[in-house]
């Protein structure tokens, strides 16, 4: 990849994820279902085993019903009605919400360098922010995050697939070739915004959703990977 020199020399269009790129998400949901799974305690299926039936209902729910912690308390309930075989009770609906208090309690935590470079970034660039998810939920986070005033704009959007960064394009009249979708999804962030025509950066996080997850062309030079958001500096 030869983007450093050029990338310094010639202002770009930086997009960029906000979950598990600009702060921590997944890994508080990680948490609550390592809970769950252990409240649950099936007697015939491993964790494994239970945790693949639970992913099968939140992929079907994240095309249904979309993003977020509500969607997250609806697919665990249904997880618990199938494995038990039984409509669940009263009390184990207030189990669940008690488990999941983490997701209602989390406060915004930023990727580490992820401040310090932003502020140099906005300096050189146009920065955009471009999140998924239920409207009010991700709002909350980003009012809450600090990061605001370095993007030109922030867009909530409910999925982040081909058609979402072609309207991107024309919303701010930006050439794709100038512009980097910056993200930790293969999913959501690089693969959509490569097909259409966006350049990319690939930032892995060890806690990406599993339903993110996705195989990369590691022959596609327009895909830059880079171990942390602060090596952002060293390209742009």
């Amino acid at each position: 990849m030869t983007v450093g020199g050029t990338a310094r020399r010639q202002a770009k269009v930086l997009i960029f994820d906000a979950d598990d790129t600009l702060w921590e998400n997944n890994v508080v949901f990680e948490r609550v279902i390592d809970d769950f799974l252990a409240w649950l305690d099936h007697p015939t299926l491993d964790r494994a085993e239970t945790r693949a039936i639970l992913d099968d209902i939140e992929r079907a729910n994240a095309v249904a019903h979309g993003y977020g912690s509500k969607v997250f308390l609806r697919s665990l309930a249904e997880c618990l009605e199938r494995l038990r075989e039984r409509p669940v009770t009263d009390a184990e609906r207030r189990e669940i919400d008690r488990l999941a208090l983490a997701l209602v309690e989390h406060r915004v935590e930023l990727m580490p360098g992820v401040a310090e470079a932003l502020d140099e970034l906005a300096g050189r660039h146009e920065l955009l922010l471009l999140t998924k998810g239920e409207r009010e939920e991700q709002q909350r986070k980003l009012d809450a995050c600090g990061l605001l005033h370095h993007f030109r704009a922030a867009h909530i959007v409910a999925e982040k697939n081909v058609d979402t960064y072609r309207w991107l394009i024309r919303e701010h009249g930006f050439e794709p070739a100038s512009a980097w979708m910056i993200g930790n999804s293969p999913k959501s962030d690089i693969l959509p915004a490569r097909a259409a025509g966006l350049n990319a950066v690939f930032i892995p996080n060890e806690n990406t959703w599993v339903l993110e997850d996705d195989e990369l062309d590691p022959t596609d030079n327009g895909v830059l990977r880079l171990a942390a958001f602060r090596d952002l500096l060293r390209h742009f």
